[in-house]
């Protein structure tokens, strides 16, 4: 038996994404990772299924490219959105999201982003608006989380940070129970921010949803910007609102790649 997919991405954040609504789908974190190989494989930085949900209009799940699933996916949701159109509720291990489709673009309600140090999570109590830590040159970083865990460093320049390095460090470090997505941002202006993410679980990456709005909520949180941001990443550039109910509005752009299936059995789970 074959199973259809589609190819889409956000900002070159590319997925996988397998609708099992009609039929389900079996996938496991073998299966995940082996769709997700570049070489042998569909290639993607996430494989996305979308299942039935009793308390919204889809389940999306989410595995990262080491076939490891996680919450949240900032790019992997305005995808979504783009693919189902209209208005959609989103349930994601990371909480309930909405997306609606626009002509120029889609727009997804991320919910709240979480502060305190045990819902980052962190190993150990700390102020998660100026922690005391450091990796190298990397120091006095912020943590939010937005569905899934990001740690922010604020520097001159983002792109003089050997990110490749230090990234896979910061990921594992036992401060971080499950690990973290690395985030390091400049800020260019008032109401715009340059960043390049290490994604847990994926690596280096063209674009991260969730490291643009959790990095936008911490430069906002130290007053570094205003409550609306754009966020450049290498794969383009997304729109960050912070709400005044609190939730985080991103705003970008995604596109289907190609259409194709594969063969179940190649793909065991």
């Amino acid at each position: 038996m074959r199973t259809p997919f589609r190819k889409m991405h956000g900002l070159g954040n590319d997925f996988v994404v397998i609708d099992a609504r009609a039929r389900a789908v079996a996938m496991s974190p073998k299966r995940a990772a082996a769709l997700a190989d570049r070489r042998t494989g569909i290639g993607c930085d996430q494989l996305i299924v979308l299942e039935p949900s009793a308390v919204a209009d889809v389940r999306m799940r989410i595995f990262n490219a080491d076939g490891g699933e996680v919450e949240a996916c900032g790019n992997a949701s305005r995808a979504v959105g783009l693919l189902l159109g209209g208005e959609q509720r989103i349930e994601t291990l990371g909480g309930l999201i909405h997306a609606s489709a626009a002509a120029d673009g889609v727009s997804v309600d991320m919910g709240q982003p979480r502060f305190d140090w045990d819902t980052i999570p962190l190993a150990y109590a700390m102020d998660t608006l100026a922690m005391p830590v450091g990796w190298e040159d990397l120091a006095d970083p912020t943590a939010v989380n937005v569905g899934n865990p990001h740690v922010i460093f604020f520097v001159p320049d983002c792109d003089a940070v050997d990110l490749a390095r230090l990234g896979p460090l910061i990921e594992t470090d036992p401060l971080f129970p499950a690990r973290v997505n690395v985030n390091v941002a400049s800020v260019v202006g008032p109401d715009h921010l340059r960043l390049r993410v290490w994604e847990r679980g994926v690596g280096l990456t063209r674009a991260c949803g969730t490291g643009a709005c959790a990095t936008a909520i911490g430069a906002m949180r130290r007053k570094l910007v205003g409550r609306k941001a754009r966020v450049d990443l290498p794969g383009g550039g997304l729109t960050i609102a912070w709400r005044e109910d609190g939730s985080i509005l991103m705003t970008g752009p995604a596109a289907t790649s190609f259409e194709g299936s594969f063969e179940d059995a190649d793909y065991p789970a």
